[in-house]
């Protein structure tokens, strides 16, 4: 077999966080599935390197995201590790992963056309409200 073998750290949490990013960023979802998936099984690493052993390389890949979600929640990546002996690529996380295994689990709303978590919805309010202030003022 040609090229690398995609694996997971714990494949069911990682199918919930890939279900949620498509439910709630579309573009992201399709950039993964179409484009950085097939590179990574070419040995095309992408992202930058934030960890180097004598055995592993792990990765940080930044998603596609709207600008006020990455403000609100955070930027959204892909965590991964690769082990070049054994052509295999350990897909470890999808980031940021509370708003998107809490979006996993129930519907989240929006607030402005920002999906808020149930939790922090005030402080995401809060969050979005100020940087909406902010934007106004420029």
């Amino acid at each position: 077999m040609k090229g690398y073998v995609l694996d997971y750290v714990n494949e069911n949490e990682f199918k919930k966080l890939e279900r949620a990013l498509k439910k709630y960023n579309m573009l992201a979802f399709k950039k993964l599935n179409f484009e950085f998936y097939p590179a990574l099984r070419n040995g095309n690493f992408l992202g930058e390197k934030v960890e180097s052993s004598k055995n592993t390389e792990k990765y940080e890949l930044r998603l596609p995201s709207d600008k006020m979600f990455t403000q609100i929640h955070g930027e959204v990546k892909l965590i991964y590790t690769v082990h070049p002996k054994e052509q295999v690529v350990i897909l470890e996380e999808i980031t940021p992963a509370n708003i998107l295994l809490e979006g996993h689990m129930s519907e989240l709303t929006t607030y402005k056309g920002i999906m808020i978590s149930k939790k922090n919805a005030s402080k995401d309010m809060f969050k979005i409200d100020l940087l909406n202030m902010l934007q106004d003022k420029h």
